[in-house]
Order: structure tokens, then C-alpha cells, then sequence
């Protein structure tokens, strides 16, 4: 079945990769191999958000992964709701939703990649509804944001990473004499509004390298030899803070720890897991090099914590250095239950991969647990996300770009968010007459949400600017169901301009487009002869072979 599967991509993947849609042929974005279709009973609400790239630097993208990497919104079914290639940089990742100051808006990390160390080097950009960016953050004390972390708390501020390589005598750590960098994993609290810094801490303040699961040599985690080889011995990938406002929650991926820390002192209250756990540690509670710890509850009266991560149980050697580590067969995301006054690690819930899927990501990855108790998990590195009922059911699953094709293809973390999208920019159309003289009209509106209807219109005396339109004759409407939608004008009208409204479930004027004369069709090599209508997708995309349709 997957085999079939990924023949039949194969030769859509050739023929479409550039043309999905008529009325934005400048987007190619992944599609998605949905190999386990939403039940729309049993699924969270929401969009998907993904940030799909090619994980393999020194293999030309198109060769494999997205043509176009960034960030993404999709639906259940794979179709697109908005693309961000071209307003994101070329790398961006972290991508989501949230809430400042009581508004929606995106945000992501966006800047440079450094592949073969796990480590960016950029700032955070935010979004409103519109797309339009609305704030720049950058670190405090003269640092660079990392690709990591940005979490918004309390509307109000963000929690950010930075690696920052300092020269250190190592000797004790057993480095040689030359071997002197170590990286100093830093977090900083930061007023979005200001960019002012509340708060600061470092790992070599706190935590010393001895405590790191990957020792200087064989480097594997750095040589130290050079800044930019410096020995990562800690690499924070998350951070969070509880609600109260006293403490945050950070991931130390190459110390598999997860760490308490006040935050008024910085002093570490806990450690759970890695080489000076203060917990005990119940039956399928361990992990390792895990990405992505939440507080689910911070009950400190009753001395009860829960919280969420990805446990990647495996390392890999994107560098070359030393051999991958695998601490488990299969990653997993898992609930865990704290006892602060038994001291007792507890699993609630472990959520592994779908049955026939061997999903073992040597690095990125997230857990989400969704307001209906749903858990989403993202493999990073495998190209994958799966949702999951609470007690642990696969109820969606996809690859990304096309599964087996989209080899290399990584995402650092993926999410459902409910979401609401009104473009600044105008709807794009185009109309075709074709070869059997009808005339289509595609239509289509980048990051739009409400749309419900669109209505056709044929305009003359088209000059400079809308307002001297004159809509002469109402063509026809059509129910928007998925990125772009193909209106066919009727009777074979011939008609020399077109124009088209977006229509909200109120029968309410939302946009209109701008007005284009009808051209004659011309298809691209490879779909002359094949009586297809072109890239357009209508109705989604449950699997590649759908992303194109005969007429």
C-alpha cells in the first residue's frame, strides 16, 4: 500500500512540484502524506502549523525536502491555508500561535542555521492577523537569540535561548591542554513590548560540566577545540515558567535532565533525570536527550507536579563526531506525574509511535497536549506528526513533502492551534480560456480564514485602481473549500475581464480582487496531452496522488 503510494507521488511530485496553483504559481509548498486521515469527531479543532525543512545541508533542496522551507498553516486534509515562504527568511522555525497582550499572532525564530550543531543564530519576528510583523525581538546583553525557544508568558513576556561559546580550562572534564571552548547555555526573560531584560541565567553558573551525558571526546557534542566547535555539555531546548511566577522549567538535552530553577535566585530546587536526579524514577519514566518540557500543573501546596515532553532517546552525529547514542527503541512524548514529597517520578501516559512506524528522531521534536486532553506529537527529525486521543489512540498521522520522497525532510516542532486569518494583501486570480474554449477562474487568498463564498464577476472598462471597475454581469458563485478555488464560467460566456469577491458565512464583502483579463491557456511541459486542469488542489490533499484532478 505505501509502495503504490509512493510510486504514484513520484510522478506527481514531477510533473506539479512548481504548478499546485493557478492563481499562485510562485508557491510549491510541502504536501503532506496523510497516512492516517483526521476523524473531524475525534480530532482537536485547529489548524496545523509545521515549519518543514531540508535537514541535510550539503544535498541541494531540490534534490528532496520543501522547495520552499519556512513556515506553514495546513488543514487535516493537507490543504494550505497559509504560506510564509518569502515573508519568514529562508530558515525559520518554532512556528506558532499565541496570544500578546490580549491578540492573536504568529510567531517565529527566524535567522541562520547551523545544521551540523543543532544551533541558529537570529531573532524572533511576530505577527498579527493581518501578517503583518508588529515586533522584532532580539537578546539582551549583546547575544543572539538561538532557534530553540521563544514561549510567550502571561501575554506579556518571552522566554528565549542563547548559546554563547566561552574558553574555559577543561583539564578537569578531560580535555586536552587546546581544548578550551564550552558552551554556556543561557536563558533570558524579555518584555516583548520593550525588549527590556528581567531576568538572566547561565548553565556554568549553575550546573557544572560533569553533569553532561556526552563527555568533551570523542566530541560528539563539540570538540572544544574552537568556538564555533565549542562542547555543548548542556543545550537548553526549552524553557517554560509556572504560573505563579516563581520558578521555570528548563530541558537540558545533552545533560538528559529536566531542571527547576528559581527564578529570583536562579538556584536549581530540582533535578529530574540525568546523573543527579532528585527523583526516583518509576517504570518507563526515564529518558534522554528530550526536547520540549511543559508544566501541565505546578500544584506546589500539594506537592504535585505534571509535566510534558519529547523523549527522543537518541543523538545523532550531524557533524561526524563519534557514533549515534540510542537510549530507547522509539521515541516517544510522555505525561509525567511529580511527587515533591515522595520524591517519586510517575508516567501517566507514554504516546509512541503508530503501529508499523519505527520513528527514532536523533534530534528536534514536541509534545502538545491540546485543550480537549488530545496529545500532539511532532518526530522532528523523522518528518512526522501524529495527534493521539488521551489514553493514547493514533487518530491522525502524516509525513511530510511526501513521506519517502521527502527524504531529509525535518521540523523542528509542529502544533494545532485554533487560529483566525485576514491577509493585508488582496486575493490573487487568474482565468484560463482552454483549448475546449471554457473559460476557468482560479482565486485564491493567501493566510484567509473566513472566506465562505466566492463570487464571479465580469467587468469592463477596466482602468488604473478599483474604484473604476464596472461589475456588468454577475457569472456565477462558488463555495470556497480549499486554498484555490476554480470557478468555470457557464454557457462558454467569452468574457475579457474578471473580477472576484471574498464572501464571510454573513454574506458579508471581506476583499475583492483586482481585475484580470481572460488569457489563453498554455500548459508547462508535462501536462500537455494529460487533460489535467492544472495544480489546483480543491478539497484538500489527503495524499500527493490527490494534488491534481482531471477534467
Amino acid at each position: 500500500m505505501k509502495t503504490a503510494t509512493v510510486l504514484l507521488t513520484a510522478w506527481t511530485w514531477l510533473v506539479a512540484a512548481d504548478w499546485q496553483f493557478r492563481s499562485r504559481p510562485d508557491l510549491a509548498p510541502p504536501r503532506l502524506n496523510i497516512t492516517i486521515p483526521a476523524d473531524p469527531k475525534l480530532v482537536e479543532n485547529g489548524y496545523l502549523f509545521l515549519a518543514p525543512f531540508a535537514g541535510y545541508p550539503d544535498t541541494p533542496t531540490e534534490q528532496h525536502g520543501p522547495r520552499q522551507a519556512g513556515p506553514y498553516i495546513f488543514r487535516d486534509n493537507g490543504d494550505l491555508v497559509w504560506s510564509g515562504y518569502g515573508l519568514y527568511s529562508i530558515w525559520a522555525t518554532n512556528f506558532q500561535a499565541g496570544r500578546w497582550r490580549g491578540k492573536d499572532v504568529l510567531f517565529s525564530f527566524e535567522g541562520d542555521h547551523n545544521a551540523g550543531y543543532g544551533h541558529g543564530h537570529g531573532h524572533i519576528t511576530i505577527m498579527d492577523q493581518h501578517y503583518e510583523t508588529i515586533r522584532e525581538l532580539r537578546a539582551g546583553n549583546h547575544k543572539l537569540v538561538d532557534k530553540h525557544e521563544f514561549h510567550i508568558v502571561n501575554e506579556e513576556t518571552g522566554l528565549i535561548q542563547i548559546y554563547q561559546p566561552v574558553p574555559r580550562d577543561l583539564s578537569a572534564y578531560g580535555a586536552k591542554e587546546e581544548q578550551q571552548w564550552i558552551v554556556d547555555a543561557i536563558f533570558q526573560e524579555l518584555d516583548i513590548a520593550t525588549g527590556r531584560l528581567l531576568f538572566e541565567w547561565s548553565s556554568l553558573v549553575h550546573i557544572s560540566p560533569d553533569e553532561s551525558i556526552l563527555p568533551i571526546n570523542p566530541g560528539q557534542a563539540g570538540s572544544g577545540y574552537n568556538s564555533s566547535d565549542a562542547w555543548d555539555y548542556f543545550h537548553i531546548n526549552s524553557v517554560d515558567k509556572n504560573p505563579s511566577g516563581t520558578a521555570y522549567l528548563l530541558s537540558a538535552r545533552d545533560a538528559c535532565s529536566i531542571i527547576k530553577v528559581n527564578a529570583t535566585s536562579g538556584g536549581v530546587i530540582w533535578r529530574l533525570n540525568g546523573k543527579k536526579s532528585d527523583f526516583k524514577m518509576g517504570k518507563n519514566t526515564k529518558f534522554c536527550f528530550q526536547h520540549h518540557a511543559r508544566w501541565l500543573s505546578d500544584d506546589v501546596e500539594n506537592a504535585v507536579e505534571v509535566i510534558s515532553l519529547y523523549d527522543n532517546s537518541a543523538h545523532g552525529t550531524e557533524h561526524g563526531e563519534g557514533r549515534e547514542v540510542h537510549t530507547a527503541e522509539e521515541s516517544s512524548g510522555k505525561i509525567l506525574r511529580l511527587d515533591t514529597n515522595k520524591w517519586t517520578a510517575e508516567l501517566v501516559r507514554g504516546y509512541y509511535p503508530p503501529e508499523g512506524y519505527k520513528l527514532l528522531s536523533k534530534s528536534q521534536g514536541s509534545t502538545q497536549v491540546l485543550p480537549n486532553e488530545n496529545v500532539f506529537v511532532n518526530w522532528g527529525s523523522e518528518g512526522a506528526i501524529t495527534e493521539y486521543t488521551k489514553d493514547g489512540k493514533p487518530i491522525f498521522h502524516a509525513w511530510m513533502d511526501s513521506g519517502d520522497l521527502g527524504v531529509g525532510v525535518e521540523n523542528y516542532r509542529a502544533f494545532r492551534f485554533n487560529w483566525t486569518g485576514i491577509p493585508t494583501e488582496e486575493p490573487a486570480v487568474a482565468a484560463f480560456v482552454g483549448e475546449d474554449e471554457k473559460t476557468r477562474v482560479y482565486v485564491s487568498w493567501n493566510g484567509d480564514t473566513e472566506t465562505d463564498t466566492w463570487r464571479f464577476y465580469e467587468v469592463v472598462g477596466r482602468k488604473n485602481g478599483l474604484s473604476s471597475l464596472r461589475k456588468t454581469r454577475f457569472l456565477g458563485e462558488k463555495k470556497r473549500r480549499s486554498f484555490e478555488t476554480k470557478f468555470v464560467i457557464p454557457d462558454g460566456r467569452e468574457v475579457g475581464g474578471v473580477v472576484a469577491e471574498a464572501v464571510d458565512e454573513y454574506g458579508r464583502v471581506l476583499r475583492v480582487t483586482g481585475t484580470v483579463a481572460v488569457e489563453i491557456e498554455v500548459l508547462p511541459d508535462g501536462y500537455a496531452g494529460k487533460g489535467l486542469s492544472g495544480g489546483h488542489q480543491e478539497g484538500g490533499n489527503k495524499q500527493t496522488v490527490l494534488s491534481l484532478k482531471y477534467t
